[in-house]
């Protein structure tokens, strides 16, 4: 869920330069200096959307933004493009690593090939990879527990809904979304057995245009309005953009977001009063964990999980619409916390 939204688009502004890298095509933004100073040298290679895509590729930015605040790094950060080729990711994240950039981050699934070819190049750079697992042990696996962040969403969406008529939107029919749908779908129908949820992929397999089509997304959610459903939890990137509108639109219907607090997005503002809650994953962090530990000399490699006892996964609250189910909520969690409730990470 990483895509950036045209509703977006036009609100935001970063402070960093942007240019057109002629290799790929792709966007880079931030210090590149080859004068490091000695400065930790932190590489970012984003998912399409980028920086801006209130969602995903933001939450790795916040990470980013904070290690160069507190940690006085110098970065670089550059943005894949829909329609690519695998060698245009390894050219990227090469690129990266051959300027001296370490760490460098790869933020996005779609990387996992690219990223087990490269750090195999380059064994003294110590990598980052967002949302899947490479096998280098100069890599480390930042993966989050979707499932137990979704689980609250449906225990929420399940006790908001007039009629228990429930639909989940996912950008890409993947493993990774599953797990957004998986433990969605069961904490709906485990809060409330009569309760169904409608689950709709925006595209399958490699066609990722799911993540980045806000027009895509804003039709799956109008037809579920249309047929009485009125919770829709779009993880969709920046199609969920297009999601939030819809549901917007329609007098008592509830939205939820991903990913980032979408409800304190200045473009999704206008919306907020339509979104319950977001189901976040504190990408940032991972990212910033990652940096410090190669600033302390002390690299993180392996996998690290980050699950909803670490608040690894959250459930927003901006707006207080939890307010009167919270201690519903709270119980959920303890569940999934001490394992009395094991949530399902496929449907």
């Amino acid at each position: 869920m990483r895509r950036v939204s045209k509703i977006a688009a036009a609100s935001i502004a970063t402070a960093a330069l942007a240019f057109t890298a002629t290799a790929c095509g792709e966007s880079s933004t931030g210090s590149s200096s080859s004068e490091s100073g000695g400065k930790l040298k932190i590489g970012m290679a984003y998912d399409v959307g980028g920086r801006g895509d209130n969602s995903f590729n933001d939450s790795a930015a916040r990470g980013l933004d904070k290690a160069k605040k507190e940690l006085g790094a110098e970065t670089k950060e550059l943005t894949a493009k829909t329609g690519e080729t695998p060698a245009d990711r390894e050219q990227r994240l090469a690129s990266l690593a051959e300027g001296g950039y370490n760490p460098v981050v790869a933020v996005g699934f779609a990387y996992k090939d690219a990223l087990d070819k490269v750090a195999k190049k380059h064994p003294k750079v110590n990598f980052g990879l967002v949302d899947s697992v490479a096998e280098a042990k100069n890599i480390n696996n930042i993966v989050f527990t979707e499932e137990q962040g979704s689980y609250l969403a449906g225990v929420a969406a399940a006790t908001k809904s007039k009629d228990g008529k429930i639909g989940f939107v996912g950008g890409v029919d993947i493993p990774l979304i599953k797990k957004f749908a998986a433990g969605f779908q069961q904490g709906v129908t485990e809060t409330n057995p009569k309760a169904t949820v409608q689950i709709q992929y925006l595209s399958s397999g490699s066609d990722l245009s799911g993540f980045g089509s806000p027009d895509k997304g804003k039709a799956a959610a109008k037809g579920m309005l249309d047929k009485g459903i009125d919770v829709v939890f779009a993880a969709a990137g920046g199609s969920g953009a297009g999601s939030i509108e819809a549901v917007a639109g329609k007098k008592g219907a509830w939205a939820i977001g991903v990913d980032s607090d979408q409800a304190l997005d200045p473009s999704l503002s206008k919306y907020k009063a339509s979104i319950l809650t977001s189901v976040v994953k504190n990408v940032d962090a991972g990212v910033f964990e990652l940096a410090k530990s190669v600033k302390d000399g002390k690299p993180k490699t392996g996998t690290s999980t980050y699950s909803l006892a670490e608040n690894g996964v959250t459930l927003t609250t901006t707006g207080d619409h939890l307010k009167d189910i919270q201690s519903k909520l709270d119980e959920a969690k303890k569940k999934i916390v001490d394992g009395s409730i094991k949530v399902k990470s496929t449907l």
